[in-house]
Order: structure tokens, then sequence, then C-alpha cells
């Protein structure tokens, strides 16, 4: 018997489609193996290079007479936040990794700030010591960091901005890290606050919240404040917020309080450089 040849060629055409789905079905599978590998090769380039440079600056910055293992110093920090709700890291997630490599206190040259940021890293440069100069400071400033439930990696994009959850693992540690580092203040301590805001000591900044409720009396000798005014001067050593903040001061702080230009700063330490000459 003749075969239909309409018949045949449905079957023909059917064969054909079905070749055709199964190498559409294999390609696809393919770009999702590719992507998977791919996505995984990312993240972990990511991770690693986030901790070479983490431990890369570590080295760089521990001084020569201490034992620091930057390797063990980043297995603490990370700790603090791998693998966990970003927006659920607290400040004392960081308690592991400050015993590792506490702030070292540097008396009479410790330098605190609020809303004077740039002035105070000019100022404080070869002579005083911000958090930021600090060895985790340093490394850390600028930087953003966070994990994700479920995995084991670092991430430096999609993590929470500092005011979009409060327990975020950037802000987490800044707030635990100024807590250590104004707890080992010593000697006569500075605060370069802003003069040209009506309030120069904010109630809601890291040094009012944090940072004076760990001033040790015994340790730390003084506190002199710096307010530190532009073109416009809005308060002075007057201020209402100041007068806050000489009480808060545990007794057997001294407390002084003074007024200068940002530019006379600013002139002061480009004329003595390295000198270490107080210029307010």
């Amino acid at each position: 018997m003749e075969s239909d040849p309409i018949r045949g060629g449905h079957r023909r055409r059917k064969r054909r489609v079905r070749v055709v789905g199964g190498c559409a079905m294999a390609v696809l599978l393919v770009v999702v193996v590719v992507v998977v590998v791919v996505t995984a090769v990312v993240l972990s380039n990511r991770t690693d290079t986030f901790k070479a440079t983490f431990i890369q600056e570590c080295e760089r910055r521990t001084p020569e007479n201490t034992s620091t293992d930057c390797v063990e110093v980043w297995s603490a920090f990370e700790q603090a936040y791998v693998g966990r709700d970003p927006c659920q890291v607290p400040p004392e997630a960081y308690d592991h990794l400050l015993s590792v490599a506490p702030p070292q206190p540097a008396c009479n040259r410790m330098l605190f700030w609020s809303g004077t940021k740039e002035v105070a890293h000019q100022v404080s440069e070869g002579c005083y010591q911000t958090m930021e100069d600090s060895m985790l400071g340093s490394v850390l400033d600028g930087m953003t960091w966070c994990g994700k439930e479920g995995s084991n990696e670092t991430f430096t994009s999609g993590c929470p901005g500092w005011t979009e959850c409060v327990n975020n693992p950037v802000r987490s540690f800044w707030s635990r890290a100024s807590a250590e580092f104004a707890a080992v203040a010593c000697g006569d301590a500075v605060v370069l606050l802003n003069g040209s805001r009506d309030t120069p000591f904010s109630p809601t900044s890291t040094f009012a919240k944090i940072e004076v409720q760990k001033f040790k009396p015994g340790k730390m000798k003084s506190l002199t404040v710096v307010l530190v005014t532009k073109d416009k001067v809005v308060a002075n050593c007057e201020n209402a917020s100041l007068n806050k903040l000489k009480k808060q001061l545990k007794p057997g702080i001294k407390y002084i309080c003074k007024e200068v230009t940002e530019s006379k700063l600013i002139k002061c330490k480009k004329d003595h450089g390295k000198s270490c000459v107080v210029c307010w």
C-alpha cells in the first residue's frame, strides 16, 4: 500500500518540531547553567576582592610592634554579618571583632568630630587620631558591606543605606567602634563641632548618643570643644547645646570651649605641617 503523502508530511513536520523544540530546551538549559556559574563566580570574586583589600589595608596600617593577625581580624569581622538579614545586625555583633582588634589609646592626641569630618581629618593628619585613623576605622572608612540570609558571601552593593534600618552592618559597626574608641580616650581630648549650625552638639549625633557617654574620668582629664565656624557664624561657646554637653560630662572631666574659623585652622595646619602646633 502506498503511503499517504499528506499524512507522511505531517509526521515529518512533527519530527522536525520535536527536534527543534529539543534543541531550544537544550540551549535554554545551557544558558541557565552559564548564568548560574557566572553569577557564582562574580559573587565569589566580589567577596575575594573585598577580603583581599581588607587584609591588605589591615596589614599596612597595623603597627610593627603589635602581633595582630589580619586574617583572624577578617574572620572576626565577617562573623558579624555574613549569613544574616542585613537589617538585623546589632552593634554587639561586632563585640568579638573589637576584642580581636581594639582601638589603641593615643593619650592627649584623640580627636572627635561631629558635622566637621573633612576639616577634622585635615587637622588630625600626622598629629591627632580620629576613629577613622584607627586600624579598623581606616580600613573600613567609606566602605559598604552586608550579608544575606542563606549566603556565605560578602556583598558590597544592594546593602541597606545608613538610615534605611537602624541595625544595618555599616551603621552598627561605626556605633560599636565609636563607643570603644571613646572608652579608651585618655588625657586631654578634643572635639571639633560645627559652629555654623544652630545646634553644634546635636542630640542625634554619634558623638552625643554614644561617645560622650563612654568618656571615663580618671582616664580622660579634659575635653576641649573647638567650635569651627565658616563665613556664617551661627553658634558660639554660649550656645545652649554646648551647655548641655558640659553638663553631660562626668565629674572629673574638665570642659573647655574655643571658637575658631575653618580658614584659620586649615591655614595653621598648612603652615606648620606635622609639627603638631595647636591651631586653636
